[in-house]
């Protein structure tokens, strides 16, 4: 059942178009603009993240890092929790618990690339 959120995820980037701006693909889904960019100017660390799931989803890998690597690389685990998912499902003994710390520290990793590329546009 987990492995259907990115799942679900991923088959919706795929029915976006991906903005030409690197941005504000989101807005398809009936979500407003970024509050961030409307308020202060800038963009936000999640900026971009729907226009490079949706670039991940086709295939165009480094469209989708150059728009916000942090959503690339969220991207990529996410087929990995479906690829889980499914082998759970196929072999119900498998100990995902002992992978816990890993997931951990890749989830700290991709917060980490995400802010400092968020840090490297906000001084382009």
């Amino acid at each position: 059942m987990v492995g259907l959120v990115p799942l679900a995820l991923l088959m919706i980037a795929r029915q976006l178009s991906p903005s030409s701006q690197g941005l504000g693909t989101h807005q398809q889904l009936g979500l407003p603009p970024c509050s961030m960019r409307l308020i202060f100017g800038i963009r936000c660390p999640a900026c971009g993240m729907t226009t490079s799931w949706s670039y991940f989803t086709r295939g165009q890998w480094l469209d989708s890092v150059q728009v916000n690597s942090g959503g690339f690389l969220l991207a990529l685990v996410a087929c990995l929790g479906v690829v889980l998912s499914v082998i759970c499902l196929v072999k119900p003994g498998v100990d995902l618990m002992r992978y816990q710390k890993v997931a951990g520290i890749t989830a700290l990793c991709i917060a980490l690339v995400t802010f400092v590329d968020w840090a490297v546009r906000l001084y382009q």
